[in-house]
């Protein structure tokens, strides 16, 4: 079994996260939270502040205070809901900008799906949080929008961007290193993920119909079913772009998959992605380094392994390794949860200056150029890491 000691460990890191993030993060001056800092904590105020970012930030703290009521992530979480709803909601067209300036006026006002997807998973968390019936609503109406804007009625899945009116766009990217693609199953994930939490707050018929539409579009066109990776990028006909293996993405989805048909209370889709569950957590194994810490990405096409260690996949790794346990009573699984734990208490998180790194190069050097909080660097994945198991144990 699980020892004790992590229990304890997972609890500390949990704690350690929650509370950089209520010291460090929260601009006072020009409201809600700062949108840069760097790896060694120097402040850039004039930074972007992003929807992504701040929907994460609301979104832990409504779960950490949803899995241990204390009164300040309560307090943290409602800062960030009434920033994200005065500053990112628009609401002249719906959805939420992607980025506003460093005193919250509109900066990038295009609609990526992504971010509108956290957001709902946000205010879902939230309401459970907080009983506030405004963010149930405000989570119901941007739903509403991805299913009149964004859903393909013909083919199946969600388009990835628009522009500020849901006009059609040219560059559809969440990030430069992404693929310039009609449909990404990483939307596709985070788009579940929101449904589903939306669906524990407002279990309407529809929306169960469109979490089985995304479990059927996930295990039609985007596992692979003969190596159990995700595809990646997809034109609008569902055809594969892209030959990337995403390891992280790959044990990521392993879990939050079952956990969607978990939620709805699905028999059969339960059934069918625990068994995917398995075999995706076994493919994933292929990006475990020897130190026990997983790998970022590799390219089958030319042969090429990316042998950095970022921080969010190893957050996601202990999740997925440890259901994957659940599921098989695997016990390579169990390890590969204690290992990666363990590389991650030794050479992720920042004992000195708190929070994680971003990760380790492949020389295993710690990667200072990249941020300790930004656009993408985030308290969501490793607090929701230490949640999950902590839950679980």
């Amino acid at each position: 079994m699980v020892k004790e000691e992590h229990s304890q460990s997972v609890n500390k890191a949990l704690t350690d996260i929650l509370q950089y993030w209520m010291e460090k993060t929260p601009d006072h001056e020009s409201g809600g939270f700062y949108g840069k800092i760097a790896n060694d904590n120097v402040v850039a105020p004039d930074a972007p502040k992003g929807s992504v970012l701040n929907a994460r930030i609301l979104w832990s703290f409504a779960a950490a205070y949803n899995h241990k009521p204390q009164p300040e992530y309560l307090e943290t979480a409602g800062r960030a809901y009434h920033y994200i709803a005065e500053h990112f909601v628009d609401n002249n067209y719906g959805g939420v900008y992607w980025t506003v300036d460093a005193q919250g006026n509109p900066l990038d006002t295009k609609k990526q799906v992504y971010a509108i997807a956290f957001t709902i998973y946000a205010f879902s968390e939230y309401f459970i949080a907080s009983g506030r019936e405004v963010a149930k609503e405000h989570a119901v109406s941007l739903y509403h929008d991805l299913i009149q804007y964004s859903l393909d009625k013909e083919k199946g899945g969600y388009f990835e961007a628009f522009g500020p009116e849901w006009e059609p766009i040219q560059d559809l990217r969440l990030s430069d290193k992404d693929a310039n693609e009609k449909k990404t199953m990483n939307t596709h994930l985070h788009v579940l993920e929101a449904f589903a939490n939306l669906y524990r707050i407002w279990p309407d018929e529809e929306l169960k119909d469109r979490i089985t539409d995304l479990l059927s579009n996930f295990a039609t066109h985007m596992i692979d079913a003969d190596t159990f990776h995700l595809k990646l990028f997809f034109d609008e006909d569902w055809n594969s772009k892209s030959p990337l293996i995403s390891y992280g993405h790959d044990i990521e989805a392993a879990w939050l998959l079952l956990e969607a048909a978990e939620i709805i209370e699905d028999q059969e889709w339960i059934t069918r992605l625990k068994d995917i569950a398995v075999k995706m957590a076994y493919a994933a194994m292929e990006g475990i380094d020897e130190d026990g810490g997983m790998f970022y990405e590799k390219d089958p096409m030319a042969n090429h392994l990316i042998k950095e260690k970022h921080w969010w996949v190893q957050a996601e790794a202990m999740i997925g390794f440890y259901n994957a346990w659940q599921i098989s009573a695997d016990p390579i699984f169990l390890a590969h949860f204690a290992k990666i734990w363990d590389y991650t208490q030794n050479h992720i998180i920042d004992h000195q200056n708190g929070e994680w790194f971003w990760g380790i190069s492949a020389d295993g050097q710690v990667m200072t150029g990249e941020d300790k909080v930004g656009l993408w660097k985030c308290p969501y994945h490793n607090s929701r890491a230490c949640i999950e198991i902590l839950k679980r144990i």
